[in-house]
């Protein structure tokens, strides 16, 4: 990272909540940062210091969000735009490079990088198990950016394929519906009892984990908070006192 009157940009994952769980990389960046941008829960995971400007913005602005920390770092500053998990996975580093792309020629000469962070689907799994331990696949439920055709084409295709299914963003007050129609599309394709992970808040003091048989998911079981991971065939469940372990074997035999 370049360090000096040059500007910089870059695009990190605070993990899933606990602080912990966040990068000495991306610790080290919000160090130098003069802005931190981002959605308003996420900023308000940044601690205030001397020097250090928040920029706390709505959900629906991305594209605005990323072009004011590409002109905030032309002009100079050391700008970090803050995501929830990995920026990389349905977050703002995809929305930056859209807006480098479309936006003035100078942006591309900016020093911008990515900093990885702990997504959600990780988060869940491994303290769940390991239900993503052969092939899967993640799907964000969200229709805000892309119609519910296509996602419910894509549920189906996966669910042929028998890849486990991360969910990201399975239900809100805004999208009631979605997700109870991507459990039909699932039971309609399995016609099995297979295990889903319903994991809410992970790594915070709210977090709680519920695996339930396939038949017995309900769409009010998830909310914004939730990772849903749908089992594939081969996902299993050890039964044991200190709670379950929900794992799918490497072995597709």
């Amino acid at each position: 990272m370049t360090t000096g009157t040059t500007g910089w940009l870059v695009i990190a994952g605070l993990g899933p909540g606990d602080a912990a769980l966040v990068t000495p990389e991306v610790t080290g960046a919000l160090a130098q940062a003069t802005d931190v941008i981002g959605y308003i829960p996420y900023v308000a995971r940044i601690a205030p210091r001397a020097g250090l400007r928040l920029h706390a913005t709505d959900n629906r602005v991305e594209l605005d969000r990323a072009g004011h920390a590409l002109t905030l770092a032309a002009a100079g500053a050391r700008v970090v735009v803050v995501s929830s998990g990995d920026p990389g996975v349905f977050a703002m580093a995809a929305a930056v490079f859209e807006a480098v792309e479309t936006g003035p020629s100078a942006w591309r000469d900016l020093d911008i990088r990515v900093l990885p962070g702990i997504t959600a689907m990780l988060a869940a799994s491994a303290r769940a198990g390991a239900p993503l331990g052969h092939d899967f696949c993640a799907i964000n439920l969200s229709d805000n950016l892309k119609p519910w055709d296509l996602i419910e084409r894509r549920v189906r295709l996966a669910a042929e394929a028998d890849f486990a299914i991360a969910f990201y963003n399975p239900r809100s007050k805004a999208r009631p519906d979605g997700f109870g129609r991507a459990l039909e599309v699932l039971r309609d394709t399995y016609g099995d009892d297979r295990p889903v992970l319903f994991a809410r808040a992970v790594a915070t003091p709210e977090e709680r984990l519920h695996i339930v048989a396939l038949p017995d998911a309900t769409a009010e079981m998830a909310d914004m908070r939730t990772m849903v991971i749908i089992g594939s065939s081969l996902t299993r469940v050890i039964a044991r006192p200190r709670g379950p372990i929900l794992y799918t074997p490497r072995s597709a035999t």
